[in-house]
């Protein structure tokens, strides 16, 4: 997976998901997005876990009733390809939006 840490600035929404073993672990969320009809998002870890550095944790992803988030597990590997393509693409959409950027500051 890319790098996507350097992303992330103090700006950045968050949110904390219990584990398992009930600890806590604060993410921040780096992007929401649609593949195969579905909507995920994703989020990169901020502290407190044996992460490789940029790992990033995909979830299926919709709004509850109470307007909360609500998560669920990708089960399938179908899914999780379908899904990891999907932010694999728009992480290169991302990298491509800041070289152009960057072409038009230098103008």
């Amino acid at each position: 997976m890319k790098e996507v840490r350097e992303e992330i600035d103090e700006n950045q929404d968050t949110m904390t998901l219990t584990l398992e073993d009930d600890s806590e672990l604060e993410c921040a969320v780096v992007t929401t997005f649609t593949a195969g009809g579905k909507d995920y998002i994703a989020l990169l870890p901020l502290e407190g876990i044996e992460a490789e550095e940029g790992e990033v944790f995909l979830y299926r992803f919709h709004v509850g009733e109470d307007g909360d988030p609500v998560l669920e597990n990708i089960e399938s590997d179908e899914e999780y390809d379908v899904v990891s393509d999907a932010f694999d693409e728009w992480l290169d959409s991302q990298e491509y939006d800041e070289l152009v950027g960057e072409d038009f500051e230098d103008e």
